[in-house]
């Protein structure tokens, strides 16, 4: 009886213990949105961080604020906010067709893509290279980011679609034909159409990622170009950042016959946080923020002097001319829509981070458990949610692997 007595006393002793003084505070729950966002993997589909690896001074390791300098990707925001990385751009502004342009641009696109290697090579503890589509789910259980490559406009790639071969050995596994100008691959959707949809060189681009196994990226591109692509492609495409015309008419965006159609060739649509709702800047802001980046253009090397001067410059116009921002809300009107319409099989999320994303609400990755936590909300399920933040477009990913793999089984 008394070691019972001793028993009983010491188990309630230990249970003052763990709930600890009579008088002191319930402890916090955890955010659930937050915890699911560290289990998830966790994919965007478009940064342009890359572009912040040529800032001089600049680390993907240190912690940075969108106040301070405006970047939204660092390792510490990957952490705090879940993100396990993604598709990192080879951004190339679009130039002149003449040989010696796109021959420049040839190289600047290579030369970001060692780049993204070198950071990687670099921080080998921290990140890692992806190739295949199962490779992601591997990374993040080794504590590691993901780094897929990806090509936004394909102008660098000249009259020459196989091209593509060097930089897939690169580690691109997802391009796209335009950006904002036509060009000798596509029409873009906010440019005069030359090729009614994909250029004759176009269509032999497309059939070199099919052969390749790269995934065709229609942002950017006309409504025709979707159009061509959804006809002659042997594998799913996918929008790695767009929005939906439904909540906000923007060439940008596509309508609600096109993301049906995206959905049944079994596509994905990635929604992004630029082309969300209709907002007109002011006269004075949009001249100011136009002679800003005349004087810095985004393919200049900047000085860590000439950096600070740009800062403060984009900081005083922000001051003089306030910007007007969308918001989250925003965001989620889109991402929902295309829910709605496409399906939770065929929807996924990618901001274009460091590339003119980030609202009110949803400044950088730290803030990704909020769509999450609206997600769930909204009556979406665990297992929708891993779809949306990864599933999906690792589907895809999938079927461009299986058909390179067929085609060069068959020799062709």
């Amino acid at each position: 009886m008394q070691t019972r007595t001793l028993l009983l006393a010491a188990s309630a002793a230990l249970a003052l213990i763990a709930a600890g003084p009579a008088n002191s505070a319930p402890k916090k729950a955890a955010d659930p949105a937050g915890a699911l966002q560290q289990r998830l993997l966790t994919l965007d589909t478009h940064l342009d961080t890359p572009a912040s690896l040529a800032l001089p001074g600049w680390s993907i390791m240190d912690a940075h604020t969108v106040a301070q300098d405006y970047t939204q990707v660092d390792l510490p925001r990957m952490k705090q906010g879940g993100l396990d990385g993604g598709f990192w751009a080879i951004y190339t502004p679009q130039g002149p067709l003449d040989a010696e342009s796109t021959r420049k641009a040839r190289d600047f696109a290579l030369m970001r893509g060692v780049a993204i290697r070198e950071m990687v090579a670099a921080h080998s503890e921290s990140f890692a290279l992806a190739s295949k589509a199962a490779d992601a789910a591997a990374i993040k259980a080794s504590g590691k980011r993901v780094v897929y490559l990806s090509i936004e406009n394909a102008w660098p790639l000249g009259d020459d679609p196989t091209l593509l071969r060097s930089f897939y050995a690169m580690g691109v596994r997802i391009a796209g034909f335009a950006h904002f100008r036509t060009n000798q691959f596509a029409d873009s959707s906010t440019d005069k159409p030359k090729w009614d949809g994909l250029s004759p060189l176009g269509v032999q681009l497309l059939a070199e990622m099919n052969r390749l196994g790269v995934v065709p990226d229609l942002s950017h591109s006309s409504d025709r170009t979707l159009d061509d692509a959804l006809r002659l492609s042997k594998t799913p495409l996918v929008l790695t950042h767009s929005g939906c015309k439904a909540v906000f008419d923007h060439p940008r965006n596509i309508d609600d016959a096109h993301l049906k159609a995206l959905a049944a060739a079994g596509g994905v649509i990635q929604i992004n946080s630029v082309y969300v709702k209709g907002l007109k800047q002011s006269a004075e802001r949009e001249a100011a923020m136009k002679a800003l980046e005349e004087k810095y253009p985004e393919d200049r090397k900047l000085t860590a002097v000439e950096r600070q001067s740009m800062l403060a410059e984009r900081h005083a116009i922000d001051v003089k001319y306030a910007e007007l921002r969308a918001t989250f809300e925003d965001v989620m009107a889109n991402l929902l829509h295309a829910l709605q319409v496409a399906g939770v099989d065929h929807v996924g999320i990618g901001l274009d981070w460091d590339g003119g994303g980030g609202v009110t609400g949803l400044e950088d990755i730290a803030d990704l458990p909020k769509i999450t936590k609206a997600l769930l909300a909204a009556g979406y399920s665990e297992a929708d949610v891993a779809k949306i933040w990864s599933g999906n477009v690792l589907r895809v990913l999938a079927a461009a692997e299986a058909e390179a793999a067929k085609e060069q089984a068959a020799g062709t």
